[in-house]
């Protein structure tokens, strides 16, 4: 079975946590750890992430080198930005996944340009977190130095960009050909490099492509069996934060589209999972990292799919 799993940002960088290089490793072993399973159980896997967190950390340490050197050096853009951060989780990633998997399993890490439409509304209304979370003061004041957008992010405050949806990856040949070699692919990293076309020119965008929705479209075109979202919560929860709250065992696309989820966070995993499961007529899952083993046996997480009609709960 063909398996892609879309690993959240915040997953490998934790709420709060210092955004260290020694933090994020230790996440990514964890994370490898579990995701080792899935090859385990014969499944070819073909990896996502986020990178909303490290995308922010980036722009942060960009522009305080442009003001050092008294604004004389053009900020990096976000595409470009981006650029790295696949290079530096899927780095950390292989790295970690060698280490608990056979030597003969192969890993390939691939830069993933993805397409977006210059008339994408969301241009208009940044919504995708990134960076660190701060307070609402600092927040605000950052906001004011750096004519950033911030919004709240639970507790905390943090910089909202532009997050168009994806139209096409465009290293799709070479990702299916190491998929075919049985490499366990890592693609498509931070929802891909945002590029648009500028008449016949390809060029990048000041923007991040949200991962869910990206790793949705890889894996309708790499014809993957299981689509799974990997985050921090068990399933999708109905009235999270409250005594009423219910989890979701099984759901028709049909009934999460009726519920509505917030387009900071869950929504966009919940949109992704009923796009796959509508154009596929396969399962999506949306479940904790700790549970991979058990959601790719589809005993664990919400799985939605257009198998049955109707939801049902925990």
């Amino acid at each position: 079975m063909r398996v892609v799993v879309a690993l959240g940002g915040n997953a490998l960088q934790r709420r709060g946590e210092a955004m260290t290089a020694d933090n994020q490793r230790a996440n990514v072993k964890v994370a490898a750890e579990q995701l080792a399973a899935v090859t385990r159980l014969g499944h070819n896997l073909v990896m996502c992430h986020g990178n909303g967190p490290q995308v922010g950390l980036l722009g942060l340490q960009n522009d305080a080198y442009a003001r050092h050197v008294d604004g004389k050096v053009t900020p990096y853009p976000l595409d470009v930005l981006g650029a790295q951060t696949e290079g530096m989780i899927g780095y950390m990633i292989e790295q970690e996944l060698g280490n608990v998997l056979p030597f003969e399993v192969p890993l390939a890490t691939i830069l993933t340009q993805t397409e977006v439409d210059a008339a994408d509304p969301a241009f208009q209304n940044p919504t995708k977190f990134v960076g660190p979370v701060y307070s609402k003061e600092e927040a605000e004041a950052l906001a004011a130095s750096h004519g950033w957008t911030v919004k709240a992010d639970g507790d905390y405050y943090r910089r909202v960009v532009p997050s168009p949806k994806p139209k096409r990856i465009f290293e799709l040949r070479p990702i299916k050909w190491m998929i075919e070699k049985g490499a366990v692919v890592i693609a498509a990293g931070g929802g891909g490099i945002p590029t648009m076309y500028q008449g016949d020119k390809l060029v990048g965008v000041e923007a991040v492509i949200d991962k869910d929705l990206a790793s949705a479209l890889l894996a309708r075109e790499v014809d993957a069996d299981y689509f799974v979202i990997a985050t921090d919560v068990k399933s999708v929860f109905v009235g999270w934060g409250t005594p009423e709250a219910k989890a979701i065992r099984h759901a028709h696309p049909d009934e999460m589209d009726k519920l509505g989820f917030a387009a900071g966070s869950m929504g966009p995993k919940v949109e992704a999972a009923c796009e796959f499961a509508r154009l596929t007529g396969k399962r999506a899952v949306i479940g904790a990292l700790e549970d991979i083993e058990k959601i790719v046996k589809g005993e664990a997480g919400t799985i939605i799919s257009t198998e049955k009609a109707g939801i049902e709960w925990y």
